[in-house]
């Protein structure tokens, strides 16, 4: 989570982590670092009335078809001054299986995990805290990110390992965000959100997963993915990663375009791999 502080004319960031082995390197990035913790509440009595407006980044706890740690955040809010912006990044996984169907974000949720189901008590309980205190409250609804400088966000791990990849005829559309442009949406829903709104912060692509793999491989110059049957993924992958496999979506992010006024640095795949 971060919150950010009108100080003297400027913004003065802060950053809540349980980890104290991360303040330096939030105190180099010239953020100051609040020591407190989403599952244990006792830890979070700083953050009431300590920011005008809050950035809240941190998933739901891996257990439960509810979000306690956003439950927790909110009522360390509602113990002082409110922000007058919140901005919470959940997933487009919100919306289950969608059979590749093209949408907007007035598409009804339909969470098809309990993963996913978090995430929708999240946004449930942020739009509540949001009418209730007068908040502008903007949900970022975020599909796959992906950076060639953050670990594990590049597919050209998942390349180097020889993962497969699903057959054209069982494979799935996904949807893809570039991290910077994703930190970009971030700060323009901080600035210019509107209230009780979800956005799709996605790219402009519409590809297949696999076609999004066997891009990333030509471009990184490593062998395309084996094409597998959905009967031997399922033997293969972990129940997760299955799920991954098992949602076909393709979002329209016209909204966040005209209302945030962001024009995406990398609007597909093709630029932002090579980024």
């Amino acid at each position: 989570m971060r919150v950010v502080q009108a100080l003297a004319g400027r913004w003065q960031v802060l950053a809540l982590t349980s980890s104290p082995e991360r303040a330096p390197a939030l105190r180099a990035a010239g953020v100051l670092p609040l020591l407190g913790n989403l599952d244990q509440p006792a830890t979070l009595g700083r953050l009431a009335g300590l920011a005008d407006r809050v950035l809240h980044l941190a998933p739901p706890q891996p257990s439960g078809a509810t979000d306690q740690r956003t439950l927790n955040l909110l009522r360390a809010l509602a113990r002082g001054a409110p922000p007058s912006r919140l901005v919470y990044a959940s997933t487009t996984g919100v919306y289950g299986d969608c059979a590749g169907a093209r949408f907007d974000e007035t598409r009804p949720v339909a969470p098809a995990t309990d993963r996913a189901r978090r995430r929708v008590s999240a946004e449930q309980q942020l739009r509540w805290f949001g009418a209730a205190f007068g908040v502008t409250v903007s949900i970022l609804r975020v599909p796959g990110i992906y950076a060639g400088d953050r670990p594990g966000g590049h597919p050209r791990e998942r390349l180097a390992r020889g993962a497969p990849v699903l057959a054209r005829s069982d494979d799935v559309y996904t949807n893809h965000i570039h991290a910077d442009d994703l930190a970009r949406a971030c700060v323009a829903a901080l600035q210019r959100g509107l209230p009780q709104r979800a956005l799709h912060i996605s790219d402009d692509s519409e590809m297949l997963m696999g076609d999004y793999f066997d891009l990333a491989a030509d471009l990184c110059g490593l062998a395309r993915p084996q094409r597998i049957a959905r009967a031997q993924a399922a033997a293969e992958f972990s129940p997760m990663q299955l799920s991954f496999m098992s949602e076909s979506r393709r979002l329209l992010n016209g909204r966040m375009k005209k209302e945030l006024r962001l024009a995406l640095r990398y609007p597909q795949p093709a630029q932002g791999l090579l980024a």
